[in-house]
């Protein structure tokens, strides 16, 4: 409770809004202030554009991301990542977005960096395509990823019938 009191005032008085989301206890009610914010939130104006256009090269479209939003000063892919960029270029997948999986400590591939390092060259050494989810995984240092839910995820064709009797299971 401190905790959330003492981030409930910093969002106060920084002009943040703020709220607390119950969804776990509460269910969809849980949400219901949450949504209310972000509706009004996607109603004022903003300033929005997309990083890169999406027909840009696999290999630019990390570049600009390393370069505009991490800080790096370039881009090195392994002989590994360029072989299934090629492979990728083949099936058409290099017009999909590209998503930077790094370090969880800052914006590089290195976790003995800290925050957002400048200066510094990040090196892409695999490439996985997530067709489900509509994008590219770019895989910097030794991070280890999730799987991806596809658009259309399982768990949504579950269901358990009035006897119990559960369906949709694999």
């Amino acid at each position: 409770p401190a905790e959330i009191g003492a981030l409930e005032t910093w969002c106060r008085e920084n002009g943040h809004p703020m709220s607390l989301s119950q969804v776990w206890a509460k269910g969809g009610e849980g949400a219901l202030d949450l949504a209310e914010k972000v509706i009004a939130l996607t109603e004022q104006p903003n300033d929005f554009e997309v990083l890169y256009d999406e027909k840009l090269p696999i290999e630019e479209k990390i570049r600009i991301i390393a370069r505009r939003v991490y800080g790096a000063d370039d881009v090195v892919f392994t002989d590994e990542a360029k072989e299934q960029i090629a492979e990728f270029e083949k099936h058409g997948w290099d017009r999909l977005p590209v998503c930077m999986a790094k370090t969880q400590m800052s914006l590089s591939d290195d976790p003995s960096k800290m925050g957002r390092p400048e200066h510094f060259t990040i090196t892409v050494r695999e490439l996985r395509p997530s067709l489900g989810a509509g994008f590219i995984v770019a895989l910097t240092g030794k991070v280890l990823t999730m799987p991806g839910l596809p658009k259309h995820p399982s768990a949504l064709d579950m269901d358990i019938d009035g006897e119990g009797k559960i369906t949709g299971l694999f």
